[in-house]
């Protein structure tokens, strides 16, 4: 009578817990379209625009909107070429409208190259921003997702959205067993280490800026990074690996608080 009542628990339990699973899992997958829908008007690119040019706007990176609607957050190296002032270079943002995307101008307010971020700032309008969330929490294994413009405007400004997990979180340089493997680079972030979030889904050049944001919620916890990272992270192999990588937000945080932003 006994084994009875246990084995009818058990049964009781399982299928409880089965039926949460699905419940949860099912909640997951149905959130993450409800939050690409939220965050993609925030996404934008970036490059610069020449009135005379052909084509007048050129694409050097993907960008987000944060705080009040006019800053724009973006990696310092897609924002640091010299502008051809005579013939009247600004930098601007590109609001996505497919084949069409509409330029508006920014100039760049703040830029903290150690950490490779920078902040634009729309001269006109208001665009939707997102929220800006907190890293402290963020643990490996955790699904995040990302979107922005992986070829830029090749086909069409389209925002593309990618999905994974948080594979490691680890220095952004490590010390080399060779010295001969040292450059200047590798030797001033080893002075100053901070960690970054190592991810196991693929971005492209075009990503550079993207936000890594909270799938359920989207709130912004990285800013994908295909270039700065690599330089050092990745100085004892020939060719680059295919290992995305993300600055941690909080890094986005304290240059806004700089500027009192």
């Amino acid at each position: 009578m006994c084994m009875w009542w246990v084995r009818k628990l058990v049964k009781i339990f399982l299928g409880v817990f089965c039926a949460c699973f699905i419940l949860v899992t099912s909640s997951q997958a149905e959130s993450l379209p409800e939050t690409v829908h939220k965050v993609k008007p925030s996404i934008v690119g970036v490059g610069t625009f020449m009135p005379s040019r052909s084509p007048r706007g050129v694409f050097l990176g993907t960008g987000f909107v944060v705080g009040n609607g006019q800053l724009v957050i973006t990696n310092a190296h897609v924002v640091t070429k010299l502008l051809d002032y005579e013939k009247m270079e600004q930098w601007a943002i590109f609001i996505s409208n497919g084949n069409n995307p509409k330029a508006a101008i920014v100039e760049r307010i703040a830029l903290d190259a150690e950490h490779d971020v920078a902040i634009l700032k729309l001269k006109k309008g208001v665009l939707p921003a997102l929220t800006l969330g907190e890293t402290a929490s963020v643990r490996e294994g955790e699904q995040y997702a990302f979107t922005g413009y992986p070829i830029g405007m090749v086909l069409g400004l389209y925002p593309v959205t990618h999905q994974g997990i948080i594979s490691a979180i680890s220095p952004v340089a490590i010390p080399m067993f060779n010295s001969t493997k040292l450059n200047a680079k590798l030797i001033r972030r080893l002075q100053k280490p901070y960690n970054v979030f190592q991810l196991d889904a693929t971005a492209y050049p075009g990503n550079s800026g993207s936000p890594l944001y909270n799938t359920d919620t989207g709130q912004v916890i990285g800013v994908i990074n295909k270039v700065f990272v690599k330089d050092t992270k990745e100085n004892v192999l020939s060719k680059p690996s295919g290992i995305t990588y993300a600055i941690p937000i909080e890094h986005v945080k304290n240059l806004l608080n700089s500027k009192g932003l």
